[in-house]
């Protein structure tokens, strides 16, 4: 047995290139890295091949660290997506574009005052309160920490009488998709295909595995919530909270309102270029439900797309919020 194992693996191995510790090598290496493993290539169109050889062509030998850290920067920033980050011990790259495009449709302190008159209770990253007309209101804020089940238990059983409850994932930046799950579970009655993944199998753009269906079981022994959910999104939800959208927007008695979500499906990969700076990107894609991708974001719900504008936050309104509030009442 123990031959057997040895045999497969060393059928597996291949040659390594390896790279010189200069610009060139460098460059070559955190291509090449992206090359093989970065799983969005197709969803995006994006010849990287060609960006190889536009990038090449800016490599000289005698650049120095922070001209090499730039352009290869910039190289990464062709992916657009929030995912990749080129790390040195003095910076770290971003890509921002996914959501400073675009309005940023939600304002903390304008909920605070005037819809809760800073009366609200917090929790964790959540921030909860009840609104007009016996709605529920909660920000969920990051998925990074968990709430723990005895807290969602007590949010719950807070808005025990309320009609409706809204959920709020706006500027939600993300976290661990294990916290989503301990969420998603107390709106749903029976075990739910929550989506699929896929893996990189291979070096190919478009090597991957078969879609792997996960699913998520309704919360044993806890409070869950069988009435009305809105929850609202803007472009700064993204990355696990942009997945916690995608499979609330699919479970019945939920609407989605306010703006495409800012995407980020993908799982991360991280390696290391030979001179020592690391590099994070996306490398094991998510599906929703449905079998769609939602790398590029989340839509709301039909006739849910709604922009804040100046006019209402003049005077103390948040036009998505007040358009959910509108649209409990007038279904509820």
């Amino acid at each position: 047995m123990v031959v057997a194992i040895v045999s497969m693996i060393m059928s597996a191995c291949h040659d390594i290139p390896e790279y010189a510790d200069n610009p060139r090598g460098n460059f070559e290496a955190l291509w090449s890295i992206i090359d093989e493993h970065y799983c969005f290539f197709s969803e995006k169109d994006i010849d990287w091949n060609e960006v190889h050889e536009r990038y090449s062509a800016r490599i000289a030998d005698n650049m120095s660290r922070d001209e090499l850290f730039n352009l290869l920067s910039e190289m990464v920033n062709e992916l657009r997506d929030g995912h990749v980050n080129l790390s040195s011990p003095w910076s770290t790259s971003y890509y921002r574009k996914w959501w400073s495009d675009y309005p940023q449709n939600y304002n903390a302190r304008l909920i605070e005052q005037y819809y809760f008159n800073f009366n609200y209770r917090s929790l964790g990253t959540v921030n909860y309160g009840l609104l007009q007309d016996n709605i529920g209101y909660m920000h969920y804020g990051s998925f990074e920490t968990g709430l723990g089940a005895g807290n969602i238990d007590y949010i719950l059983q807070y808005f025990n009488t309320a009609r409706a409850l809204i959920i709020d994932v706006r500027d939600n930046g993300g976290g661990v998709l294990t916290h989503v799950g301990d969420l998603v579970n107390r709106f749903i009655e029976s075990r739910t295909l929550a989506g699929y993944i896929m893996h990189k199998t291979g070096p190919g753009h478009d090597d991957f595995s078969e879609p792997f269906a996960y699913y998520y079981d309704p919360a044993g022994g806890h409070l869950r919530w069988t009435k009305p959910v809105v929850v609202l999104a803007n472009r700064s939800t993204f990355s696990a909270a942009n997945n916690f959208v995608s499979i609330m927007k699919l479970l019945p008695g939920v609407t989605v309102i306010g703006d495409t979500t800012g995407g980020g499906s993908g799982m991360p990969y991280s390696s290391e270029i030979p001179n020592g700076w690391g590099i994070r990107f996306s490398a094991c894609s998510i599906l929703d439900a449905e079998g769609h991708t939602t790398e590029q974001g989340v839509e709301p719900s039909e006739g849910c797309e709604v922009d804040m504008t100046v006019a209402d936050e003049i005077t103390g309104h948040d036009t998505i919020l007040d358009f959910a509030i509108n649209y409990i009442n007038s279904r509820y």
